[in-house]
């Protein structure tokens, strides 16, 4: 494993949503390297527990770790000070989806707050809401066209980033805490999700992993 603070993170964030009992997407986790800027990301999709495939609401979760942060933290492991301590950036989304017919943002809006919970000094800020209409490709077979019709989904984005302080830079595991607050922000949320009386389309085999 390697040691270092964003390792350390991601498994943070595994390990409590596992404890939430919580269900990975595994399919959709991904860790990736921008080899020309140097960036660093991690993706992960979670479920409810008991869910069909696709499911009906997730998350999906993202931490960046910018070049800047890296070369902070470069500088603090070997001793200097750096300018500004790293930070990871966050962005989460809350989706509905398999949607029969057409959301109200407004009711999906009630259940999403404007803010969601502290990663540090500051929550993270939802930065919009946004419904996405799927309809059949119109030359493939009209009763395979029929059968599907259109579909929706609603998503509620947000960001914001863990700026990383001296103790949690000498002791990563005392990031726990702030990764079981989104944890249980994360779970409370797609409940809520789940309850609100919506129209939900069967699962389309073609969408499962």
């Amino acid at each position: 494993m390697l040691d270092h603070v964003l390792m350390d993170l991601i498994a943070a964030v595994q390990d409590s949503f596992d404890r939430a009992l919580l269900e990975r997407q595994a399919v959709e986790e991904r860790f990736q390297v921008d080899v020309f800027l140097g960036d660093v990301s991690w993706e992960t999709s979670y479920s409810l527990p008991g869910e069909d495939q696709p499911p009906r609401v997730r998350v999906d979760l993202s931490i960046d770790w910018p070049t800047w942060s890296q070369t902070a933290y470069r500088s603090w492991s070997m001793g200097e000070t750096p300018a500004e301590l790293p930070e990871a950036v966050v962005e989460v989304a809350m989706r509905i989806q398999r949607l029969a017919v057409a959301p109200s943002v407004e009711r999906v809006g009630a259940v999403l707050p404007a803010t969601g919970p502290a990663l540090g000094p500051e929550p993270l800020v939802r930065t919009a809401i946004t419904v996405e209409e799927v309809r059949p490709d119109p030359a493939a077979d009209r009763n395979d066209a029929e059968a599907l019709g259109p579909r929706w989904a609603v998503e509620g984005g947000y960001e914001g980033s863990i700026r990383l302080d001296e103790a949690q830079l000498e002791d990563p595991s005392s990031l726990a805490p702030v990764v079981d607050n989104l944890t249980r922000w994360v779970s409370s949320t797609l409940v809520r999700l789940a309850d609100l009386p919506l129209s939900f389309l069967p699962p389309d085999p073609a969408d499962a992993p």
